[in-house]
Protein backbone atom coordinates (compact mmCIF):
# COMPACT_ATOMS: atom_id res chain seq x y z
CA UNK A 1 0.00 0.00 0.00
CA UNK A 2 1.48 3.76 -0.85
CA UNK A 3 1.75 5.90 2.43
CA UNK A 4 0.33 8.41 0.84
CA UNK A 5 -2.69 6.17 0.81
CA UNK A 6 -4.91 5.50 4.34
CA UNK A 7 -6.52 2.00 4.36
CA UNK A 8 -10.18 3.65 3.46
CA UNK A 9 -8.76 5.13 0.72
CA UNK A 10 -7.62 1.77 -0.71
CA UNK A 11 -10.97 0.09 0.03
CA UNK A 12 -12.77 2.40 -1.18
CA UNK A 13 -10.65 2.20 -4.88
CA UNK A 14 -11.39 -1.41 -4.60
CA UNK A 15 -14.62 -1.24 -4.01
CA UNK A 16 -14.61 0.79 -7.24
CA UNK A 17 -12.57 -1.79 -9.51
CA UNK A 18 -15.01 -4.40 -8.43
CA UNK A 19 -17.70 -2.49 -10.38
CA UNK A 20 -15.67 -1.81 -13.75
CA UNK A 21 -17.30 -4.70 -15.22
CA UNK A 22 -20.55 -5.16 -16.04
CA UNK A 23 -23.11 -6.75 -13.78
CA UNK A 24 -24.79 -9.24 -16.21
CA UNK A 25 -22.08 -10.72 -17.49
CA UNK A 26 -19.43 -10.36 -15.32
CA UNK A 27 -19.34 -14.47 -14.40
CA UNK A 28 -18.16 -14.54 -18.13
CA UNK A 29 -15.66 -11.75 -18.15
CA UNK A 30 -14.07 -13.83 -15.08
CA UNK A 31 -14.42 -17.40 -17.01
CA UNK A 32 -12.56 -15.88 -20.00
CA UNK A 33 -9.81 -14.06 -17.86
CA UNK A 34 -9.48 -17.07 -15.40
CA UNK A 35 -8.89 -19.41 -18.69
CA UNK A 36 -6.22 -17.51 -19.83
CA UNK A 37 -4.37 -17.78 -16.49
CA UNK A 38 -4.19 -21.19 -16.48
CA UNK A 39 -2.84 -21.41 -19.95
CA UNK A 40 0.15 -18.82 -18.84
CA UNK A 41 0.58 -21.16 -15.44
CA UNK A 42 0.28 -23.98 -17.76
CA UNK A 43 3.32 -22.69 -19.96
CA UNK A 44 5.13 -21.48 -17.15
CA UNK A 45 4.39 -18.00 -18.49
CA UNK A 46 5.11 -15.24 -15.88
CA UNK A 47 5.10 -11.48 -18.36
CA UNK A 48 1.96 -10.71 -20.18
CA UNK A 49 3.90 -9.78 -23.34
CA UNK A 50 2.59 -9.46 -27.35
CA UNK A 51 4.01 -12.36 -28.06
CA UNK A 52 2.40 -14.38 -25.04
CA UNK A 53 -1.24 -13.21 -25.88
CA UNK A 54 -0.17 -13.75 -30.16
CA UNK A 55 0.44 -17.31 -28.83
CA UNK A 56 -2.45 -17.74 -26.52
CA UNK A 57 -4.87 -16.45 -29.34
CA UNK A 58 -3.04 -18.27 -32.26
CA UNK A 59 -3.75 -21.43 -30.44
CA UNK A 60 -7.60 -20.15 -29.85
CA UNK A 61 -7.90 -19.36 -33.44
CA UNK A 62 -7.75 -23.50 -34.45
CA UNK A 63 -11.08 -23.90 -32.73
CA UNK A 64 -12.83 -21.17 -32.93
CA UNK A 65 -14.63 -18.49 -35.17
CA UNK A 66 -13.40 -15.31 -35.43
CA UNK A 67 -16.49 -13.59 -33.73
CA UNK A 68 -15.96 -15.95 -30.73
CA UNK A 69 -12.17 -14.57 -30.61
CA UNK A 70 -12.84 -10.88 -30.66
CA UNK A 71 -15.43 -11.73 -27.72
CA UNK A 72 -13.00 -13.61 -26.27
CA UNK A 73 -10.21 -10.95 -26.77
CA UNK A 74 -12.49 -8.33 -25.14
CA UNK A 75 -13.01 -9.46 -22.06
CA UNK A 76 -9.67 -10.71 -21.33
CA UNK A 77 -8.35 -7.30 -22.38
CA UNK A 78 -11.18 -5.96 -19.78
CA UNK A 79 -9.81 -8.13 -17.17
CA UNK A 80 -6.29 -7.38 -17.77
CA UNK A 81 -6.41 -3.81 -17.85
CA UNK A 82 -8.74 -3.93 -14.23
CA UNK A 83 -6.98 -6.77 -12.97
CA UNK A 84 -3.31 -6.31 -13.73
CA UNK A 85 -2.74 -2.95 -14.90
CA UNK A 86 -1.71 -4.09 -18.95
CA UNK A 87 -3.77 -3.05 -22.14
CA UNK A 88 -3.44 -5.28 -24.61
CA UNK A 89 -5.55 -2.63 -26.90
CA UNK A 90 -1.85 -1.40 -27.17
CA UNK A 91 -0.49 -4.26 -28.96
CA UNK A 92 -0.49 -3.45 -32.87
CA UNK A 93 0.13 -7.46 -34.11
CA UNK A 94 -1.93 -8.88 -32.29
CA UNK A 95 -4.81 -6.38 -32.80
CA UNK A 96 -3.82 -7.27 -36.44
CA UNK A 97 -3.86 -11.25 -36.09
CA UNK A 98 -7.08 -10.95 -35.03
CA UNK A 99 -8.30 -8.65 -37.99
CA UNK A 100 -6.99 -11.50 -40.23
CA UNK A 101 -8.75 -14.61 -38.67
CA UNK A 102 -11.97 -12.58 -39.76
CA UNK A 103 -10.41 -12.52 -43.31
CA UNK A 104 -13.41 -14.34 -45.37
CA UNK A 105 -15.64 -14.62 -42.62
CA UNK A 106 -19.47 -13.68 -42.97
CA UNK A 107 -21.62 -13.79 -40.33
CA UNK A 108 -24.89 -15.20 -40.26
CA UNK A 109 -27.69 -12.78 -39.65
CA UNK A 110 -31.35 -13.68 -38.92
CA UNK A 111 -33.79 -13.70 -41.74
CA UNK A 112 -36.60 -10.96 -41.31
CA UNK A 113 -40.48 -11.03 -41.67
CA UNK A 114 -42.02 -9.09 -44.46
CA UNK A 115 -45.14 -6.87 -43.71
CA UNK A 116 -47.24 -9.08 -45.83
CA UNK A 117 -45.90 -12.39 -44.12
CA UNK A 118 -46.81 -10.75 -40.46
CA UNK A 119 -50.44 -9.35 -41.95
CA UNK A 120 -50.94 -13.32 -43.21
CA UNK A 121 -50.01 -15.11 -39.84
CA UNK A 122 -51.86 -12.31 -37.70
CA UNK A 123 -54.80 -13.07 -40.08
CA UNK A 124 -54.80 -16.92 -40.89
CA UNK A 125 -53.06 -18.52 -37.89
CA UNK A 126 -56.03 -20.11 -35.45
CA UNK A 127 -56.04 -17.75 -32.14
CA UNK A 128 -56.47 -20.96 -29.66
CA UNK A 129 -52.93 -22.50 -30.72
CA UNK A 130 -51.43 -18.96 -31.74
CA UNK A 131 -52.93 -16.11 -29.73
CA UNK A 132 -49.40 -15.71 -27.21
CA UNK A 133 -47.08 -16.10 -30.70
CA UNK A 134 -49.09 -13.06 -32.29
CA UNK A 135 -48.76 -10.85 -28.86
CA UNK A 136 -45.27 -11.58 -28.87
CA UNK A 137 -44.57 -11.27 -32.52
CA UNK A 138 -46.91 -7.79 -32.30
CA UNK A 139 -45.23 -6.12 -29.32
CA UNK A 140 -41.56 -7.54 -30.83
CA UNK A 141 -41.87 -5.81 -34.07
CA UNK A 142 -43.44 -2.56 -32.50
CA UNK A 143 -40.76 -2.27 -30.10
CA UNK A 144 -37.76 -3.82 -32.38
CA UNK A 145 -37.33 -6.06 -29.04
CA UNK A 146 -34.47 -8.05 -27.89
CA UNK A 147 -35.79 -11.46 -26.88
CA UNK A 148 -34.73 -10.85 -22.84
CA UNK A 149 -36.88 -7.24 -23.29
CA UNK A 150 -40.00 -9.41 -24.68
CA UNK A 151 -39.52 -11.83 -21.86
CA UNK A 152 -39.19 -9.19 -19.12
CA UNK A 153 -42.35 -7.17 -20.14
CA UNK A 154 -45.00 -6.55 -17.16
CA UNK A 155 -48.37 -6.10 -17.48
CA UNK A 156 -48.44 -2.50 -16.20
CA UNK A 157 -44.90 -1.34 -17.29
CA UNK A 158 -41.50 -2.01 -19.24
CA UNK A 159 -38.38 -3.79 -17.74
CA UNK A 160 -35.45 -3.24 -18.84
CA UNK A 161 -35.84 -1.28 -21.72
CA UNK A 162 -34.39 2.20 -22.06
CA UNK A 163 -36.91 3.35 -24.76
CA UNK A 164 -41.14 3.89 -25.12
CA UNK A 165 -42.74 2.40 -27.93
CA UNK A 166 -46.67 2.41 -29.21
CA UNK A 167 -49.40 -0.32 -30.73
CA UNK A 168 -51.11 1.80 -32.28
CA UNK A 169 -54.77 0.04 -33.33
CA UNK A 170 -54.22 -1.08 -36.89
CA UNK A 171 -56.41 -4.06 -37.83
CA UNK A 172 -56.61 -5.92 -34.61
CA UNK A 173 -53.70 -6.25 -32.87
CA UNK A 174 -54.99 -4.21 -29.71
CA UNK A 175 -57.60 -6.35 -29.47
CA UNK A 176 -55.60 -9.62 -29.96
CA UNK A 177 -53.74 -7.79 -27.25
CA UNK A 178 -56.28 -7.18 -24.62
CA UNK A 179 -57.63 -10.84 -25.29
CA UNK A 180 -54.37 -12.54 -24.24
CA UNK A 181 -54.27 -10.06 -21.21
CA UNK A 182 -58.05 -10.77 -20.62
CA UNK A 183 -57.21 -15.07 -20.15
CA UNK A 184 -54.73 -13.94 -17.09
CA UNK A 185 -55.78 -15.85 -14.15
CA UNK A 186 -56.09 -13.96 -11.16
CA UNK A 187 -54.53 -15.64 -8.83
CA UNK A 188 -50.71 -14.77 -10.57
CA UNK A 189 -48.38 -13.33 -8.00
CA UNK A 190 -45.77 -12.11 -10.66
CA UNK A 191 -46.36 -9.36 -13.43
CA UNK A 192 -44.99 -10.63 -15.96
CA UNK A 193 -47.12 -10.30 -19.11
CA UNK A 194 -46.32 -13.51 -20.90
CA UNK A 195 -47.59 -16.69 -19.73
CA UNK A 196 -47.91 -19.88 -21.25
CA UNK A 197 -50.64 -20.57 -23.41
CA UNK A 198 -52.04 -23.46 -24.46
CA UNK A 199 -55.59 -24.69 -25.83
CA UNK A 200 -57.18 -20.94 -25.22
CA UNK A 201 -55.91 -20.46 -21.80
CA UNK A 202 -52.86 -19.59 -19.68
CA UNK A 203 -51.05 -20.60 -17.37
CA UNK A 204 -49.65 -18.92 -14.12
CA UNK A 205 -45.86 -20.18 -14.96
CA UNK A 206 -44.02 -17.39 -17.22
CA UNK A 207 -42.70 -17.53 -20.83
CA UNK A 208 -38.86 -18.15 -20.88
CA UNK A 209 -36.02 -16.96 -23.07
CA UNK A 210 -35.83 -19.78 -25.54
CA UNK A 211 -39.64 -20.18 -25.75
CA UNK A 212 -39.57 -16.36 -26.84
CA UNK A 213 -36.64 -16.45 -28.97
CA UNK A 214 -38.57 -19.40 -30.76
CA UNK A 215 -41.36 -17.01 -31.75
CA UNK A 216 -40.01 -16.12 -35.19
CA UNK A 217 -39.72 -19.47 -36.26
CA UNK A 218 -42.70 -20.67 -35.07
CA UNK A 219 -44.44 -18.06 -37.73
CA UNK A 220 -42.01 -19.22 -40.59
CA UNK A 221 -42.85 -22.61 -39.83
CA UNK A 222 -46.51 -21.85 -39.72
CA UNK A 223 -46.08 -19.76 -43.19
CA UNK A 224 -43.83 -22.51 -44.75
CA UNK A 225 -41.22 -19.99 -45.41
CA UNK A 226 -38.01 -22.17 -46.15
CA UNK A 227 -35.01 -22.26 -43.83
CA UNK A 228 -37.12 -21.72 -40.99
CA UNK A 229 -33.79 -22.18 -38.61
CA UNK A 230 -33.08 -18.88 -40.01
CA UNK A 231 -35.72 -17.00 -37.98
CA UNK A 232 -33.95 -16.56 -34.63
CA UNK A 233 -34.93 -14.57 -31.64
CA UNK A 234 -33.44 -11.57 -33.49
CA UNK A 235 -35.75 -11.78 -36.53
CA UNK A 236 -38.00 -9.92 -34.70
CA UNK A 237 -35.42 -6.73 -33.98
CA UNK A 238 -34.50 -6.76 -37.57
CA UNK A 239 -37.47 -7.08 -38.84
CA UNK A 240 -38.87 -4.22 -37.29
CA UNK A 241 -36.04 -2.01 -38.63
CA UNK A 242 -36.31 -3.20 -42.28
CA UNK A 243 -39.77 -2.31 -42.15
CA UNK A 244 -39.27 1.44 -40.84
CA UNK A 245 -36.82 1.24 -43.85
CA UNK A 246 -39.39 -0.13 -46.28
CA UNK A 247 -41.80 2.81 -45.26
CA UNK A 248 -39.00 5.61 -46.00
CA UNK A 249 -38.01 6.15 -42.01
CA UNK A 250 -34.44 7.74 -42.05
CA UNK A 251 -31.41 6.11 -40.26
CA UNK A 252 -31.23 8.09 -37.17
CA UNK A 253 -34.96 7.75 -36.43
CA UNK A 254 -34.10 4.00 -37.10
CA UNK A 255 -31.72 3.63 -34.37
CA UNK A 256 -33.34 6.22 -32.28
CA UNK A 257 -36.69 3.57 -32.51
CA UNK A 258 -34.46 0.24 -31.46
CA UNK A 259 -31.74 1.70 -28.84
CA UNK A 260 -28.88 1.20 -31.54
CA UNK A 261 -25.88 3.60 -30.78
CA UNK A 262 -24.11 2.23 -34.03
CA UNK A 263 -24.65 3.01 -37.55
CA UNK A 264 -23.23 0.35 -38.93
CA UNK A 265 -25.48 -1.99 -36.74
CA UNK A 266 -28.70 -0.06 -38.29
CA UNK A 267 -27.74 -0.06 -41.82
CA UNK A 268 -27.16 -3.77 -41.44
CA UNK A 269 -31.12 -4.27 -40.75
CA UNK A 270 -31.79 -1.91 -43.59
CA UNK A 271 -30.40 -2.95 -46.39
CA UNK A 272 -32.35 -6.15 -46.23
CA UNK A 273 -35.44 -4.45 -46.68
CA UNK A 274 -37.42 -4.55 -49.88
CA UNK A 275 -38.11 -1.29 -50.31
CA UNK A 276 -33.83 -0.54 -50.31
CA UNK A 277 -33.03 -3.53 -52.60
CA UNK A 278 -35.41 -2.34 -55.10
CA UNK A 279 -34.04 1.11 -55.21
CA UNK A 280 -30.61 -0.71 -55.68
CA UNK A 281 -31.77 -2.60 -58.27
CA UNK A 282 -33.64 0.55 -60.36
CA UNK A 283 -30.54 2.35 -59.88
Amino acid sequence: MNNCESEEIVEAANIAISNLLPTKSRSLYDIAYNRFKKWCAKKNVQVYSENVLLAYFSENAKNYKSSTLWAHYSMVKSCLIIYDNIDISKFPKLVAFLKRTGDGYQAKKSKILTKSEIDRFLSSADDKEFLMIKVGLILGIAGACRTDELVNLTVDDIEDIPRIFVVTDVGNMLELFRKYLSLRPPHVKHKRLFLYYKAGKCSSQPVGKNTMGKIPSVVASYLKLPDVACYTGHCLRRSSAALLADAGVDITTIKRHAGWKSTTVAEGCVENSIENKTKIANQ
